[in-house]
């Protein structure tokens, strides 16, 4: 195996975004501000990206392998943060929501491979069942769904993307568009750039 269990993520890399975020001025309106969120949330989706790729080019045993290794990746970055700052705070919630689906489609399709469907599909199913039913386990389950077909390939169509509503679909979506560009071009984000 090219990258050594438990080495895909580190509690310590996760840290020092934190701790980078702990200091930074928080500006809505910053494109900063915006970079430092896009940058912590590529820096995980990329390891998640490492391990779907590496299932694929048979560097794990199995793929009960491949899902033990991404949740050493959830344990990381699904914990509670320990900022004081409430806004810091929901910026973080914001990160570690799209990446439950990113976490979420790389089980699916290691275990599953792409789904049925289209992308497109799938994204309106999902607004669907977030807006009409407030049914966030469908809603959720599409954005998988959607999800194995961008790892399988497909484009994420960004004007069904600008459509959503603000909500928990909206930021599942940023995780898989995330996902998809680590697909694309897996380069590691620099914690000091």
């Amino acid at each position: 195996m090219s990258t050594p269990p438990g080495e895909y993520y580190t509690d310590e890399r996760w840290n020092n975004w934190l701790d980078r975020l702990r200091e930074e001025e928080l500006d809505p309106e910053s494109d900063d501000s915006a970079r430092l969120f896009f940058n912590l949330l590529d820096d995980a989706t990329i390891a998640i990206a490492k391990i779907i790729a590496d299932y694929g080019d048979g560097e794990f045993e199995d793929a009960d392998a491949a899902a033990a290794e991404l949740d050493r990746v959830r344990e990381i970055v699904l914990s509670e943060a320990d900022i004081d700052d409430e806004e810091k705070l929901t910026l973080v919630d914001g990160i570690q929501t799209s990446l439950v689906c990113a976490l979420y489609t790389a089980e699916e399709y290691i275990v599953g491979g792409p789904a049925e469907g289209s992308v497109e599909e799938h994204l309106r199913a999902a607004a669907a069942a977030e807006a009409e039913e407030d049914d966030l386990d469908t809603a959720l389950a599409h954005c998988v769904q959607a999800g194995t077909l961008v790892v399988d390939g497909e484009e994420l169509p960004m004007e069904i993307a600008e459509e959503i509503e603000y909500g928990l679909v909206a930021d599942w979506v940023n995780g898989l568009d995330s996902l998809g560009r680590a697909l694309a071009d897996p380069e590691v984000v620099e914690a000091d750039e």
